[in-house]
């Protein structure tokens, strides 16, 4: 369980799931202005944008220098996205919503949060300080508690006695006649997305291939010579008259083909990034102020009228 003391020691550090994955850096944190307890804390885990991820710390431990939740990262990061700028308290709708997603139940917390004379729900904390705490609004008119802390996040120390939240609220609202204009800002980013895909196929065709090469035969081919002193001899050796046979082989070669698979190349597909330059184009909205005057006709002050 994270203390008011910790509080410092929690934000702009990491923030990591019950496996021990980082979620992000935590941002805010919000007390319970009932029990002044910390009650839930904002991560952020992107570069753009004011909504960030909420998620319960009543059960979360500070180890070293980070932060460990009992949630998933893929939990906490679906959890319903608030928009931490919007002011210095989270809405009932917004908490029902957290409450509901994280599975607490929310009738037992918000009976707890809004006890007669007890202030509205979680207030945030930023750099290390503790927020004020709700103030009370009893018909005694107790000491509400109040104050900003050191880097520690220690409590403050007492506030003004009686002063109901919406008293104060009015003094400050006739102390300050300023007017506050604000404007919205672009944050362009970008996002990794889909186009196409690309695949090798193998596939076997069959073509035809022509080779010429040399082949032999034999043919049978009569030859005669005379009687002479050199074969007389091998002439006479035989009978004088009779029949007689004498047989040739012939041969020839015909061609003969086989095949054989050798690899002939390496392919592959491998991608290149290109950087192009887009023009992004946005609406944003601006306040602007402007003062006027008018005239005051008072025509019993003996100044005549148009008296500005």
């Amino acid at each position: 369980m994270i203390t008011r003391e910790q509080i410092g020691a929690v934000l702009d550090h990491a923030v990591l799931d019950e496996g021990g994955k980082k979620i992000g850096e935590a941002k805010h944190v919000f007390v319970d202005d009932a029990t002044g307890r910390p009650e839930w804390v904002s991560v952020k885990t992107g570069m753009f944008g004011t909504s960030e991820t909420f998620v319960p710390i009543r059960d979360a431990s500070l180890v070293d220098d980070h932060t460990e939740v009992p949630y998933s990262k893929s939990r906490v990061k679906d959890a319903p996205r608030v928009d931490v700028d919007g002011g210095g308290h989270l809405s009932e709708d917004e908490e029902h919503r957290l409450y509901e997603y994280y599975g607490i139940d929310w009738d037992e917390s918000w009976s707890r949060a809004n006890q007669p004379g007890e202030g509205g729900w979680a207030h945030r904390d930023e750099s290390g300080e503790a927020g004020t705490a709700g103030t009370a609004g009893g018909a005694d008119g107790a000491a509400g508690a109040a104050g900003t802390a050191g880097a520690a996040g220690a409590a403050g120390a007492a506030g003004t006695a009686g002063t109901s939240g919406a008293a104060a609220d009015a003094r400050r609202g006739t102390d300050d006649d300023a007017m506050t204009r604000s404007e919205e800002r672009m944050h362009v980013g970008v996002e990794r997305r889909e186009t196409g895909r690309a695949r090798l196929r193998k596939y076997v065709v069959t073509e035809e291939v022509q080779q010429t090469v040399p082949v032999r035969h034999e043919e049978v081919r009569v030859e005669r010579e005379p009687i002479t002193d050199a074969n007389r001899d091998a002439a006479m050796s035989g009978p004088d008259i009779g029949e007689a046979e004498h047989e040739v082989v012939l041969h020839d070669e015909r061609p003969v083909t086989e095949t054989e698979a050798v690899p002939v190349e390496r392919v592959r597909l491998t991608t290149e990034e290109r950087t192009e330059q887009e023009t992004v184009h946005g609406q944003v909205r601006k306040e602007r102020i402007e003062g006027s005057a008018e005239e005051i006709d008072d025509e019993g002050d003996g100044m005549g009228p148009g008296r500005r």
